[in-house]
């Protein structure tokens, strides 16, 4: 068998390493000017100039631009199921109750008509994903958010760059949360960012991170410690300077597995959608997906991922925020999506040899 295209291959280089012992050498490893130059560099690339506050995590992310915004006890947040945990779990640790609405089967993100049932008097914010590197339908949500009166926020972990009508996702609502783990489209090691043009919602986040406290000392609210170290955003800086060119390789893959790939549903792009394609996402109709995906690894070297196989309403830890959700086109995509490779280290045969596994195992009815 040859060699295994992994599912994953997060892209380091020199570069980042070489940043990396600048900063260890200057002795000053914790948030400072480093996370400062990042945050400036990554709202004029990818955030059209609003204010980005660096933090710890993804997760963490979601969870101070969530109090920064005023969530608590009490409020409802309506977020998709089909998606990673910790939308629902930024959600329930700002003490509010995760509301879980559909998906649409095209895109994998909210469905606004489902999102609209799911209003109650309760309900504060609507937080979209932009999943596998789509945006969510956030001109439909932000209709919606202004008829009854909510604010909205988005999830943009997978999004990198990712763009509606020309705008870049995470300034559509109050705030967006990116997440820099390895895998994502680009990294910092581990980090997060919090986007707004808001600057008060900048102010309280920037107070969370860091134990409220503006100045030393002085703390002003009860807050955490989610800060960026200036080893993980000399990382990132560097990161940022390659997702541009990554971004294009990941649509070049794209383009060429749309193209040649048969016998399975390829992904979809709405219109007037720019998607980054953290993941490339396949739906296998009438087929044993995880003896497809078996398959494909053992008989063809080929990795794959399922993002995600358990969905949020169902999984332990969030089920009893939703006993009676009823999501079927949620529950469907959990059957039916494959991610395949999609990378932009991926090499033209190693493209080629995707392309045959997945469409002689579609054509066999593996």
């Amino acid at each position: 068998m040859p060699e295994m295209i992994p599912a994953a291959h997060p892209l380091i280089g020199e570069e980042e390493v070489d940043a990396v012992c600048r900063v260890l050498r200057s002795r000053m490893l914790a948030q400072g000017k480093e996370v400062t130059a990042f945050e400036n560099e990554f709202s004029a690339q990818l955030a059209g100039g609003a204010s980005a506050v660096a933090v710890n995590s993804g997760t963490s992310a979601l969870h101070l631009g969530l109090l920064a915004s005023g969530i608590g006890v009490g409020d409802e947040v309506i977020v998709p199921s089909f998606t990673f945990a910790a939308t629902g779990n930024a959600v329930a640790l700002a003490g509010a109750t995760p509301v879980f609405a559909d998906i649409d089967l095209d895109t994998f993100c909210l469905n606004p008509a489902s999102v609209e049932n799911a209003i109650t008097e309760r309900t504060k914010a609507i937080m979209p994903v932009h999943l596998y590197g789509h945006p969510a339908p956030m001109n439909e949500l932000k209709a919606l958010a202004d008829k009854y009166s909510l604010m909205l926020f988005e999830d943009a972990a997978q999004a990198h760059g990712a763009q509606l009508h020309g705008q870049f996702v995470g300034t559509f609502g109050a705030f967006g949360a990116f997440s820099f783990y390895p895998t994502k489209n680009m990294t910092s090691g581990e980090g997060g960012m919090v986007t707004t043009a808001d600057q008060t919602i900048a102010r309280n986040v920037r107070l969370l991170r860091n134990q409220g406290m503006e100045q030393r000392y002085a703390n002003e609210l009860i807050g955490l410690n989610n800060r960026m170290t200036d080893i993980h955003a000399a990382i990132g800086r560097v990161q940022l300077t390659k997702v541009g060119q990554w971004t294009k390789q990941r649509q070049a893959h794209a383009t060429f597995f749309d193209t040649h790939l048969e016998g399975v549903i390829v992904p979809r792009v709405a219109k007037g959608a720019t998607h980054v394609y953290h993941q490339y996402t396949i739906r296998l109709i009438d087929t044993d997906r995880d003896r497809f995906m078996k398959a494909l690894a053992e008989e063809w070297g080929v990795g794959s991922g399922v993002y995600y196989p358990i969905p949020n309403h169902r999984l332990e830890s969030l089920k009893p925020y939703a006993p009676s959700a009823e999501l079927d086109n949620t529950l469907r995509a959990t059957r039916e999506v494959l991610s395949l490779p999609v990378y932009p280290s991926l090499t033209d045969q190693q493209r080629e040899r995707i392309v045959e596994a997945v469409n002689t195992l579609a054509c066999a009815g593996a």
